[in-house]
């Protein structure tokens, strides 16, 4: 699955491009109108080959015209992505930290400056409604955020009272661009974001069935092979820089190899999602902290209960060169026919595993069950093997108090 080698580096393909001849290029009322889908300050030449997504990816570019050598350019040769899409948000004032530890799943109030982690805002019934990528400079704390990022600012603004807490969002001033393993040391960063994927953050717990009880990942756990590093840049050291001078690699190869790492993303998140369905619990909750809104739910799921979905890896066939897109139906046997079962909530063409993709499922699917994946029009399925990530059990070992006969008189005759 990997495409011919070139000399030239990935940004310069043919000059059959996009951005050059105005093909992809939003209209003036879009950018005006779509408040956080801010353009890239990275200029690029005219001979760009930039293809730009669609929606909030609509500055972002998703390839530039050979996805497959990107991912490879991306993970050997330094390539990075640009991200436009992603939301910084600043925090300042002396209580920033203990602040947001109390209204968000991680430990946050002893933080030390420059340490990566990432927390969730929940609902209170466990439901993942926000997702902070965070890192703290000792004066500040740098947030990214590309889930909900406009309700979460205004639960946070909610929640200061009299905190001594500023909330910013700087995403005018400031842009973020990604990379794998190393970011560029000729572009000033105002921070780095060292992802802890996959390894098990203090106070947490993985789902994952590969590192089950254990309190680091497992060492065949896919996500140790690839280190996603985000850079947070001021757009003004951006528009004195020019594409050409790097490897670019587009959005699209980003996916691709998070999706191989098992890294869930926002795509894999609905309306209905618990930590422990993604296996999210590893890096961004700790469960010895104190309350916060949603705790008691996800308490209960990790001491006394299942998660009801579960998220798996799976192969899909690529022998009819058509690949379903994100959320198609998972369809499944049960009870003698096919079945909706779940969705398919990520989807790529990866340069070694050919098409590949994240879906959410019911946690009671055989873990061996044959899948296949809803093309619609009247179109055959496309079929699927699965490859499981969070665990459809896990034991739970719950230490209860030993009674004491002095005071509970059950079952005792006085």
């Amino acid at each position: 699955m990997t495409e011919p080698e070139s000399n030239e580096p990935v940004s310069n393909a043919p000059e059959s491009h996009a951005l050059g001849q105005g093909e992809n290029v939003p209209e003036e009322e879009s950018l005006q109108s779509t408040v956080s889908s801010r353009p890239s300050s990275l200029s690029r030449p005219l001979s760009s080959t930039a293809v730009f997504g669609e929606g909030e990816l609509q500055h972002t570019p998703v390839h530039y015209g050979s996805p497959l050598r990107e991912q490879r350019a991306l993970l050997e040769k330094g390539a990075i992505v640009d991200l436009p899409h992603l939301r910084v948000l600043r925090l300042s004032g002396a209580d920033r930290l203990s602040w947001l530890n109390s209204i968000t799943t991680q430990k946050l109030d002893s933080l030390a400056p420059g340490v990566a982690t990432e927390t969730l805002v929940l609902d209170p019934n466990g439901r993942i409604e926000g997702w902070l990528k965070l890192v703290d400079d000792g004066e500040s704390l740098w947030a990214i955020s590309e889930l909900h990022t406009d309700a979460t600012l205004e639960f946070l603004r909610k929640m200061v009272f009299m905190m001594r807490v500023e909330i910013e969002d700087v995403s005018d001033e400031f842009q973020c661009l990604g990379a794998v393993l190393k970011f560029p040391d000729v572009l000033p960063t105002a921070q780095l974001w060292n992802d802890p994927w996959p390894h098990i953050g203090s106070g947490s717990a993985s789902y994952a069935q590969v590192d089950l009880g254990l309190e680091v990942a497992g060492e065949d756990h896919p996500g140790l092979e690839t280190q996603f590093v985000i850079g947070i840049v001021a757009r003004t050291d951006l528009q004195a820089t020019s594409a050409s001078e790097f490897t670019m690699a587009g959005y699209d190869a980003w996916e691709a190899l998070r999706i191989a790492a098992w890294r869930p993303g926002v795509n894999d998140i609905d309306h209905k999602s618990l930590v422990g369905e993604l296996d999210m619990l590893r890096t961004s909750v700790h469960l010895a902290k104190g309350c916060y809104r949603g705790q008691e739910a996800v308490a209960r799921v990790h001491n006394l209960g299942q998660p009801p979905r579960r998220l798996v890896f799976v192969h899909l066939d690529g022998s009819g060169h058509i690949q379903p897109e994100t959320g198609a139906e998972v369809l499944a046997e049960v009870r003698g026919s096919q079945r909706p079962v779940g969705q398919l909530t990520s989807v790529a063409l990866h340069w070694e595993l050919g098409p590949i993709g994240l879906a959410v499922v019911k946690r009671n699917l055989a873990a061996d069950a044959p899948l296949s994946f809803d093309l619609g029009d009247d179109a055959a399925p496309v079929a699927g093997a699965q490859e499981t990530i969070v665990a459809p059990v896990r034991e739970h070992e719950i230490d209860l108090p030993a009674r004491n006969r002095d005071v509970d008189m059950r079952n005792q005759r006085r």
